[in-house]
């Protein structure tokens, strides 16, 4: 199944979240994440996207983490393209 542009954003939203706070994702951070959709419309993409396996929730009450296959999909198609500085180059060549 494709993902919607929307639900793609959610997760590119949830994963960059994840990655720097290392804290679960709730619909109340759509509007840091420049999402202009309702939290009910945020929470039914979440649960769709964790039907579909991209998302996963720790616990009952807290928001949702990638799955290794959101984690995939987000490496694969969602994730900007960043260019190694000359020093990053020279650092990954030297043993």
């Amino acid at each position: 199944m494709e993902l919607s542009e929307r639900k793609k954003q959610i997760l590119r939203a949830v994963v960059e979240n994840y990655i720097q706070t290392a804290e679960p994702w709730l619909q109340s951070h759509r509007a840091s994440a420049g999402l202009k959709v309702s939290s009910a419309t945020i929470r039914n993409e979440m649960a769709e996207l964790e039907n579909l396996g991209y998302l996963e929730q720790p616990h009952t009450s807290a928001g949702r983490i990638p799955s290794p296959k959101g984690y995939r999909l987000y490496v694969n198609e969602l994730m900007e393209e960043h260019r190694l500085t000359m020093q990053e180059a020279q650092k990954s060549t030297k043993p």
